[in-house]
């Protein structure tokens, strides 16, 4: 048997529903509005069935133990470290392992973005596990959002709740989904990247690093990325270059050899077209 809610210390709050349909008109917040949210410690024989599918994003943080997940695609496993990512209108399952229950912090959104942006964030029922990258920031949020809930239902608190759970969200799409090797190699060659700007790094060597094909390298690196890997590391380079020109006295010819470009001219036209000025003209432009 189980059971959706009532452990020993747990947490939850629920926005009326009046409250949420003001909520959805309200400028800067009709985008993601919290309807509810919770923790649940040693959430021992936890378990929810929805076979007629919600209109609510339901989102889960496991912060220790394990427990699972199931969509029309499958059964998951959910393990500490992981968070699951339900979209709307789909029916679905999830529940604590027998033996070594989960404690989760959860959220229920709804807002009129949502469902585009989880789609665009390649989130489905068929990767609804994603790993958590921050753990401490993550639960942070999940206990700021709840914070604000309990306070009050203001507009100020639904307001700081729902920027609470954006950034939440954001932290959570921006990892790939549990266990998928490829996308970590991306993200290792992309870090590689970031810290060698000035290096002249080949794309057939990202590639041999992460033991795929360079074809296949590159289209997997532009899905995860959203760009190719030249231009990747161009914005990388500029982005550097802005530095060395705001905080440093160095000629334009020593920021170029810095951030990887030989020829000074070259690197002066790729800063132009990238920011739409000269490395010179920005330098003298007003900052701050």
């Amino acid at each position: 048997m189980t059971i959706s809610d009532g452990f020993p210390g747990q947490r939850m709050q629920v926005l009326p529903g009046p409250r949420v349909r003001e909520a959805l008109r309200l400028p800067g917040v009709s985008h993601l509005v919290v309807t509810d949210s919770g923790y649940f410690p040693e959430a021992r024989h936890h378990g929810r069935e929805r076979r007629s599918p919600i209109d609510e994003v339901v989102v889960i943080v496991c912060t220790a133990g394990r427990g699972w997940c199931e969509t029309a695609a499958g059964r998951f496993d959910v393990a500490a470290g992981e968070a699951v990512i339900l979209p709307p209108g789909r029916p679905h399952a999830y529940g604590a392992d027998p033996h070594e229950p989960w404690s989760i912090w959860w959220l229920h959104l709804t807002g009129r973005e949502l469902a585009e942006f989880l789609v665009a964030a390649g989130v489905t029922i068929e990767q609804p596990v994603r790993a958590v990258s921050d753990r401490s920031r993550v639960t942070a949020l999940a206990s700021e959002v709840l914070a604000w809930m309990e306070r009050d239902t203001t507009t100020a608190s639904i307001t700081a709740a729902s920027g609470a759970a954006w950034h939440l969200l954001a932290l959570l799409v921006a990892r790939p989904s549990a266990g998928d090797d490829r996308s970590d190699s991306i993200d290792e060659a992309a870090q590689y990247l970031r810290t060698h700007v000035g290096e002249r790094v080949e794309v057939a060597e990202l590639a041999s690093a992460a033991n795929l094909s360079p074809s296949h390298f590159a289209a997997l690196f532009r899905q995860r990325l959203g760009m190719p890997v030249l231009r990747y590391q161009t914005q990388l380079r500029m982005a550097r270059a802005r530095e060395l020109l705001d905080q440093t006295s160095l000629s334009i010819a020593q920021i170029s050899e810095r951030v990887g470009y030989a020829d000074s001219f070259y690197f002066a036209r790729q800063f132009r077209a990238t920011h739409g000025t000269p490395p010179t003209a920005y330098r003298a432009q007003r900052k701050g």
